[in-house]
């Protein structure tokens, strides 16, 4: 079910799609917070993290300006390449900063991969093998 997280009500739109907010649940949200004002990423975030024993696995990208040579350059072509079919990255986040912002909301256990820690737990390569490109997958989790 396709939702315009800037334009609708993700409480609502789940309703009718059958969940019960009362209940535990796992939201994956791959590929969709690049694209999110921070406004509307933090509205999701805040009521995702309201539903008791809720867990939410997205991934978010670093700003250029923590970023090493590599790491910008990187960032620079692949938001080129989505900039060009109308789709810009607009959103970035210090990792320290949104682990904070998590914990601000609710959310007690997080977990934040980044990239070279992604590629070494699916190659079986040693940790810190692969270099950091700026992007993250996280892991957060209301336990209570």
């Amino acid at each position: 079910m396709p939702v315009d997280f800037e334009r609708q009500s993700l409480p609502e739109e789940l309703a009718a799609a059958g969940l019960r907010s009362t209940e535990p649940s796992f939201f994956i949200w791959l590929g969709v917070v690049p694209y999110l004002t921070q406004e509307a990423i933090f509205n999701t975030l805040s009521w995702i993290a309201g539903i008791p024993r809720s867990e939410v696995v997205f991934d978010y990208s670093e700003p250029a300006e923590i970023r090493d040579a590599a790491g910008q350059a990187a960032l620079a072509c692949h938001a080129a390449r989505v900039a060009s079919v109308g789709e810009p990255w607009i959103s970035f986040f210090i990792p320290g900063e949104l682990a904070k912002s998590l914990n601000d909301l609710g959310f007690d256990e997080i977990e934040d991969l980044e990239s070279g820690d992604i590629a070494a737990r699916l190659s079986g390569a040693p940790r810190g093998a692969t270099p950091n490109s700026g992007g993250h997958i996280i892991h957060a989790r209301r336990s209570f």
